[in-house]
C-alpha cells in the first residue's frame, strides 16, 4: 500500500507541471491583458506596469520566473487585487470555501445515501417514487434558482437566518449556503446509491447472508450497503475537490468570502497569477481526492489490493 501510495505522488509531479503549463499558456494565448481597461491607460503607466510584473519579458522567460516562484511557493501578486498577494487571497478565502465544501458534502453523503437505501429497499413503491423523484427535481434545479430562493424564503419572509454574508463564521450565516450546495449533492448521491444498493440487493453473497439467517439490518448495513456505497465513493472524490474549492453561484449570492468568486473575477480581468493559482490548488484538490477514493476502495473492498 504505502508503494502504491509513493508511486502516485511521484505520478502527481509530472501531472502538476503539465496542468501548469498547459493553463499558463493558454490563459496568455487569449486575446486581453490584465491592464487593458475600456479607459485605456497612457503608454509610459502601461510600460511601468508591464515591466514591474515581468509582462514585458519574452513568454518562455516568463513562465520560467513563475516556475521559479511557485517551486518557492510563491503564487506572485493579484493584477486585480493589487494590495494583496494570491496566497493572501487562498489564506483568507480557502478556509471559508473548504468549512461550506465539507459541510455540504457530509450532509450530502448522509442523507443522500439513507434515501438511496430506503428507496432501493422499498423498490417500486410510493416512497421510491417519491424519493426519486425528489431527486431529480434536486438535479435538474440549479444552484442559482435555488440560492435565491432559500435567502428570501427563510432570510427575507420567515426571517429565520441572515439572507446573506459570513458573519465571521457564525452557523446561522452557514446553514443556507450549506443546504445549497448539498442539495444537488444528496439528488446525485441518492439516485446513485439506489441504483448500486438493487444491484447489491440482488448479488448472490446477499443471498447467501438472508440465507444463513442473519437479520434484515445486519444483512443491509455489512453486506449490501458495503458493496452498494463504492459507486458513491468514486463519485466523492471530484465532487469533494469542487466544493472544497469554493462555489462561484452560492458565494457571490450569499456574499461568503470564499475563493470561488475570486476565479471568475480573474478570469474576466485577466488577472493571471489568480486564475494560475486556482487551477494549481484545484488539481492539488483532484489529485489528493482520487488517491484517497482509491485507498478507500482497498478499505471498503477487500478484494481490491495495491500491491
Amino acid at each position: 500500500m504505502l508503494r502504491y501510495v509513493v508511486r502516485r505522488l511521484a505520478i502527481a509531479v509530472p501531472t502538476l507541471f503539465v496542468i501548469v503549463t498547459l493553463a499558463f499558456f493558454l490563459i496568455r494565448v487569449a486575446p486581453g491583458g490584465p491592464f487593458n481597461l475600456e479607459r485605456p491607460l497612457e503608454a509610459k503607466v502601461m510600460e511601468n506596469l508591464n515591466r514591474i510584473y515581468h509582462l514585458n519579458e519574452p513568454l518562455w522567460k516568463q513562465y520560467l520566473f513563475y516556475l521559479g516562484n511557485i517551486l518557492r511557493g510563491d503564487f506572485g501578486p493579484s493584477f486585480v487585487y493589487r494590495d494583496f498577494s494570491v496566497k493572501e487571497l487562498f489564506e483568507a478565502g480557502l478556509p471559508v470555501s473548504i468549512q461550506l465544501g465539507a459541510s455540504a458534502l457530509l450532509l450530502a453523503l448522509a442523507i443522500g445515501t439513507l434515501l438511496g437505501s430506503i428507496a432501493a429497499l422499498r423498490q417500486n413503491s410510493a416512497t421510491d417514487y417519491g424519493v426519486v423523484g425528489l431527486a431529480t427535481l434536486g438535479i435538474t434545479i440549479p444552484t442559482f434558482v435555488i440560492a435565491p430562493v432559500l435567502s428570501l424564503i427563510f432570510g427575507v419572509w420567515l426571517g429565520w437566518l441572515p439572507a446573506g454574508g459570513w458573519g465571521d463564521g457564525a452557523i446561522a450565516n452557514k446553514i443556507l449556503p450549506i443546504t445549497t450546495l448539498a442539495l444537488p449533492q444528496i439528488a446525485i448521491i441518492t439516485r446513485l446509491t439506489r441504483g448500486s444498493m438493487i444491484e447489491a440487493l440482488r448479488s448472490n453473497h446477499v443471498r447467501t447472508a438472508r440465507a444463513y439467517g442473519l437479520s434484515t439490518a445486519s444483512v443491509v448495513v455489512r453486506h449490501a450497503l458495503r458493496s452498494a456505497i463504492l459507486p458513491v465513493v468514486s463519485y466523492a472524490g471530484p465532487a469533494a475537490a469542487a466544493l472544497l474549492t469554493g462555489s462561484v453561484v452560492v458565494e457571490t449570492i450569499f456574499g461568503i468570502p470564499g475563493i470561488g468568486r475570486y476565479f471568475v473575477q480573474a478570469a474576466l480581468n485577466r488577472d493571471y497569477t489568480l486564475v494560475m493559482g486556482t487551477v494549481i490548488v484545484i488539481a492539488i484538490f483532484i489529485i489528493i481526492f482520487n488517491l484517497v477514493v482509491d485507498l478507500l476502495y482497498a478499505v471498503i473492498d477487500p478484494r481490491v489490493r495495491y500491491e
